[in-house]
């Protein structure tokens, strides 16, 4: 799929305890499509570390900037963060980058 060069990506980076991976799997598999259809949320993809199992990406695109944060403060992102949090071994981590070379 070719993405627009100018949607706005968000990177996170979790790192789970490792008795916690299934319940994550889980709950992803149950709001990825909530996420995916929020209001300017064009792309949603979850990737796993092949060495470190415990740690997963998430890439979001979006629209812009402010339909990233319209999400991030929605009952819904509540929720997913409420789920979510108590399960990392670490800090997420979160970046918003901007494309700048793209190669098909």
């Amino acid at each position: 799929m070719n993405m627009p060069e100018n949607y706005f990506v968000r990177i996170v980076k979790m790192e789970f305890q490792k008795d916690k991976i299934d319940s994550f799997l889980v709950n992803f598999e149950i709001v990825k499509d909530k996420i995916r259809n929020t209001k300017g949320c064009k792309r949603l993809e979850l990737y796993r570390d092949k060495h470190n199992t415990n740690t997963f990406f998430t890439y979001s695109y979006w629209e812009t900037e402010n339909d990233l944060n319209t999400y991030r403060n929605s009952d819904l992102f509540k929720t997913v963060w409420a789920k979510t949090k108590p399960l990392f071994n670490a800090k997420p981590l979160a970046w918003s980058v901007d494309k700048l070379v793209v190669l098909d």
